[in-house]
């Protein structure tokens, strides 16, 4: 298993707004606005990334400017930039049932029987919620929707989550 990272990933550069370099910036803080509190911004080398010089609510999305875009054209290119903030920065988890998502990254995967079935080898999100990115013992990596009924039990403490994953469906009707 490879060392983790002591970076979280908190937010990612979304759509230009404007032709004066805003763009929105997609936060995955529980507050989304304290994302603003960490400022530079990471890359996923631990480098300084962004550094947010103006924000503003819109629509009920956060559109930020920053330093390293004076225009749209800058702008677009930081376009599905990953943005991270240091582990020591952010508050300590006192509940043993919090965790940060990338906590869950290395962790064995239990079925439910107790049986291994594999690891988790990351956890993504292209929209629609979590996914973990499960590697099975053999076979391709495959992704399940991290869900309460389909992941009842994480256990970061003792390194592992419990799966339930939903049976597969099998849909009638010809193939076009």
């Amino acid at each position: 298993m490879t060392q983790k990272s002591n970076l979280i990933f908190v937010a990612q550069v979304g759509a230009v707004h404007g032709v004066q370099g805003e763009f929105k910036l997609l936060s995955f803080m529980d507050d989304p606005v304290s994302v603003l509190e960490y400022n530079p911004l990471l890359s996923q080398d631990g480098k300084p990334a962004l550094v947010i010089t103006a924000a503003r609510a819109h629509k009920g999305q956060l559109l930020v400017r920053a330093e390293q875009a004076p225009d749209r054209t800058a702008a677009e290119k930081l376009k599905g930039l990953k943005l991270y903030v240091d582990r020591a920065e952010l508050p300590e988890i006192e509940d043993e049932d919090d965790y940060y998502i990338t906590d869950l990254i290395g962790l064995e995967v239990r079925g439910t029987d107790g049986s291994v079935l594999g690891r988790v080898k990351a956890v993504e999100d292209f929209g629609a919620g979590d996914l973990l990115d499960i590697q099975p013992k053999g076979g391709a990596s495959y992704y399940l929707m991290f869900t309460r009924e389909n992941v009842p039990d994480v256990n970061i403490a003792d390194g592992y989550v419990v799966i339930s994953p939903p049976a597969e469906q099998v849909v009638e009707g010809e193939a076009k």
